[in-house]
């Protein structure tokens, strides 16, 4: 993606203005080099014209670049910006904000809709982003750079929700991968995400994008319009507002053929369920033993384990299959969920942004802006899975054998239904300001008021459970086929229809920020800013009475899960100067001091240095400290059951020689917050080079070193478990040895590396006889990702392998063609992530049997697409996205509730055909 002027125009450069800075590259991850380049060219156009005879533009103005509170003409900073424009989002055939992110390099293993994919889990429908593979909660995402409301819900992750984004209201973002922020906070420790409005819109503009993919499902509808009036010089006021309506289809497993292909069965059967239907059967090793000693027979055959399936090997699939290696063993059945689950859930997404400004003079202005958003997701999972007992006289082949006990049971209630969830995520953001000029100092203050609200309902496929139990025991629902008409009355009549949690965030905060210059220097005005901000911050947390009983099948109460209320105070105060001491040199010099209320404060430094030795070449450099707070939901969120991936217990399998068939199963897992926790604290530094050789080639190199200490973390449930020696307290255990639940509580632990090279080139305003001409290549290559779990022990990387909960690939990149000829115009993009070794460590409880290792291939996208102006007023584009219907990459990883491949960067939509018509009136 391009990094242009803020006007959406391309500009050369030339020498007259490369002494305040080199013009980057369109696109490069820097918005120094991207403001040098404005700058430069808008002064060479200005001469080139008057050399013409032609009138000059008006001078530039003095703007705000992200990243530093100082007015200042589009120039050089020392820190690295990189700016996606409205015409690269539309190009690219994207409408949302976290589509758009998949496309930034430095964002790996956000949040997702696939990722979301499960039954019961928290903080679902949640999309983030996540700069430098850090955490979502060290990526700060601002609109219009102010902070928003947390996505309420809580969970592991705290950070903005992007589907609270307004995609058609955009003007640009701009990324600061430079951490740890003296202006918006230094709790971004892996950078500052900024989603620009239009402003000051006046006319009139329609817009319609259809889109419909290769195979079925998945399709999106969406429609916006712009409407804005009065011009803020002539008529001393602007109001404008955007509406923006988005649809998308479900897109199921049945729908994709790279789901057979990627023999999930075959390959992962051990990581599927033996909750069937027909209903397994769980004999005790008595009832086991007894039939052994009577000659049962299933199958033709004695059996062998303690789970049977009487209908074996035919298990009325599709989706229940006879997989002897799978979970169901050779004597019963297993359920392939991939076979009959979800991969993209249904969405409907409506946004509202308005804005108003008023002149009151010259120097003043008061401004208003409301954004509203609502995202509703539709997840649908699998069929209810309760246990069940019954008496074997209720079996006849059983009872015939002359088993008599109570029979356990693992029962798919496909009768019931799939389950399925409502989320559904709003957002409230109101902030009126003044901005102006007093005495030579250039202020702006604002009052911002800002809402997430979460509501999660179960709607169907949740039965009562005490009522479910009853039913099945009574025979009235029938585990092993079709119900009678009263079993299906019962299921239809014990149905869920309940908000079962209510979560609220609030944040209000009051703002400031003055700046001005001070005294001349040799390179420039030495200019001084200083700003403030009070905040407060609120969730609230209400499960509702049905889910407090305990009594809904398969979503079990939080332990101790009772309605929440918690709130703090926040304060904060920075100053920054602008040393330009010569046309070669220049510092930023920063601070901020944060406090939090309960948790404490810290004051973060940051400098920043250029120095442009020729007027082809500039150098840049930058470093600080940085201080994250815990989040609310940290300090005190419900604790969470859970239970871990199929990993072995050292204790049970030295008394079993290591038979992982015995000693291997998915442990019970609490996870707890903690209102002790310490803040974490960071260092960053960035060192660049930005290299243009001729005016159509620009390239630039910048690396990038951060370190997080007093981490805040849990422990990984497979790390406890491999080094009991230490963390052995973590692990609960019962009477009889075995693990009753493994400990996963918040506390500040260890330390986090990561350290990379963000490389640019940017090919731009090459003229020929067949039209213009440009290109772009933006990637991130990761040299440092790892952890360590407590002081003293050795680091565990996660570049380049998937480690526990995911992996940082070692190089991502975008390229960008564009070509354009009068009306008509074209792009061609290119986005890649290289391979990596896979988890390789899930296990068969069946035979014992380790996953065979895999290392997943790089994955790559081709998209494109082209324009037609029809006129100034009409303009129509249409594309292909994934154009080679690549299908996501094999991966035997254990941790999401997909199996087969990894839902964070890969995506299963396949092949997708847009158009868009954009029509407006000025």
């Amino acid at each position: 993606m391009h990094m242009k002027r803020q006007d959406g125009r391309s500009v050369l450069p030339r020498e007259s203005l490369l002494a305040q800075g080199v013009r980057l590259a369109l696109g490069a991850l820097s918005v120094s080099a991207a403001l040098g380049m404005l700058a430069s060219g808008a002064q060479a156009q200005e001469q080139e014209q008057a050399r013409d005879g032609e009138p000059a533009p008006k001078k530039m103005q003095r703007v705000e670049i992200t990243g530093s509170a100082i007015k200042r003409l589009e120039s050089e900073t020392a820190l690295p910006v990189q700016v996606i424009t409205r015409a690269d989002i539309e190009k690219a055939g994207v409408t949302t904000a976290a589509e758009l992110m998949a496309r930034v390099s430095a964002n790996v293993g956000g949040l997702t809709d696939g990722v979301s994919i499960n039954v019961g889990g928290d903080q679902r429908g949640f999309n983030s982003a996540n700069l430098r593979g850090v955490g979502t909660s060290s990526t700060l995402v601002l609109l219009n750079g102010r902070r928003m409301a947390n996505f309420a819900s809580p969970g592991d992750d705290a950070g903005v929700d992007l589907n609270n984004i307004p995609a058609a209201a955009l003007q640009r973002v701009e990324v600061l991968l430079d951490g740890a922020s003296a202006l918006y906070g230094t709790d971004a420790i892996g950078g500052v995400i900024n989603f620009i409005t239009r402003k000051d819109y006046q006319g009139v503009e329609l817009n319609v994008y259809g889109s419909r993919t290769d195979e079925g499902g998945a399709g999106k509808r969406t429609a916006s319009i712009t409407a804005g009036t009065g011009d803020l010089a002539a008529d001393g006021y602007n109001i404008f507002a955007v509406v923006d309506l988005q649809k998308t289809d479900r897109l199921s497993t049945s729908q994709r053929k790279f789901i057979p292909n990627l023999h999930v069965p075959e390959r992962l059967g051990h990581l599927l369920s033996s909750y069937t239907s027909p209903a397994n059967i769980r004999l005790s090793s008595d009832q086991r033993d007894y039939l052994q000693e009577q000659g049962f027979l299933l199958n033709g055959k004695p059996i062998t384990n303690r789970l049977i399936n009487l209908s074996i090997p035919g298990c009325s699939g599709p989706a229940n299959v006879y997989l002897p290696g799978g979970t169901g063993g050779v004597d019963a059945c297993t359920y392939n969920y991939m076979g009959d689950t979800e991969l993209y859930p249904k969405t409907d997404k409506q946004n509202l942004l308005t804005r108003g400004v008023l002149k009151l003079n010259n120097d003043h202005q008061l401004y208003a802006e409301v954004a509203l958003s609502r995202s509703r997701s539709y997840y649908v999972g699998s069929t209810a899975r309760p246990d069940g007992e019954i008496d074997a006289s209720m079996v006849p082949q059983l009872s015939a054998a002359g088993l008599t006990d109570t029979l356990a049971l693992r029962i798919r209630l496909n009768e019931a239904g799939m389950r399925t969830s409502e989320l559904t995520s709003e957002s409230q953001r109101y902030v009126v300001g003044a901005t102006g000029t007093v005495g030579g100092w250039d202020y702006d203050v604002g009052l911002n008021h800002s809402v997430n609200v979460v509501r999660d309902k179960d709607t169907h496929g949740y039965l009562l459970a005490d009522q479910l139990q009853k039913g099945i025991t009574d025979g009235t629902i029938n585990p092993f086929g079709p119900s009678s008409a009263a079993g299906k009355a019962l299921l239809d009549s014990i149905q869920i229809n309940d908000e079962v949690r209510h979560a609220r965030g609030v944040m209000d905060s009051l703002d400031f920020k003055v700046s001005r210059a001070l005294m001349a220097l040799g390179g420039g005005d030495l200019a001084l800013a200083v700003g403030g901000e009070v905040r407060r911050e609120r969730t609230d947390f209400r499960p509702s009475a049905l889910l407090m009983s305990n009594n809904i099948t398969n979503d079990e109460a939080p332990e101790g899960g009772v309605a929440t209320s918690d709130s703090r105070n926040v304060q904060a105060i920075y100053s920054e100067l602008l040393l330009p001491f010569s046309k070669q040199w220049q510092a930023q010099l920063s601070g901020r001091y944060d406090h939090y209320q309960q948790v404490g404060g810290a004051l973060s430094p940051k400098i920043g240095l250029t120095y442009m030795p020729s007027k082809q070449v500039l150098l840049r450099a930058s470093a600080g400290k940085g201080f994250r707070a815990p989040s609310m939901s940290d300090l005190h969120r419900p604790t969470v059951y859970s239970q871990t991936a199929t990993l072995p217990d050292p204790v049970y399998c030295e008394a079993e020689d290591n038979d992982y068939s015995v000693c291997a199963d998915n442990w019970r897992t609490r996870r707890y917050s903690n209102d002790k926790l310490k803040p974490e604290r960071s260092r960053q530094f960035t060192a660049g080079l930005v290299l243009e050789p001729s005016q159509h080639w620009t390239f630039s190199f910048d690396y990038w070193n951060i370190k997080r200490t007093d981490l805040i973390s849990e422990i990984g449930d497979d790390i406890i478990l491999s080094n009991l020696a230490k963390y052995g307290n973590l692990v609960h255990r019962d009477e009889d040895n075995g693990i009753d639940y493994i400990e996963l509580r918040k506390e500040n632990r260890g330390a986090q590396k990561a350290a990379g090279i963000d490389i640019t080139a940017d090919l731009h305003g090459v003229k020929t006889a067949w039209g213009r001409f440009g290109g772009h290549l933006s990637g991130t290559y990761v040299l440092d990702s790892k952890i360590q779990t407590s002081p003293g022990d050795v680091f565990i990387s996660n570049l380049n392998k998937f480690v526990t909960d995911g992996v940082v690939q070692r190089w991502r990149h975008t390229i960008t063609l564009d070509w354009d000829n009068g009306p008509y115009s074209a792009s061609l993009s290119n986005t890649y992530s290289s391979g990596y070794d896979d988890q390789n460590s899930a296990i068969n409880t069946d035979d014992g049997s380790v996953v065979k290792p895999n290392r997943v291939k790089a994955y790559t996208l081709w998209d494109m697409s082209g324009a037609y102006a029809v006129s100034k007023q009409f303009k129509l584009r249409a594309g292909i996205q994934n154009l080679f219907n690549t299908s996501p990459p094999y991966s035997n990883q254990a941790y999401f509730f997909l199996s087969g491949y990894d839902p964070t960067y890969s995506d299963p939509r396949g092949r997708r055909f847009y158009a868009s018509a954009n029509y407006s009136f000025k």
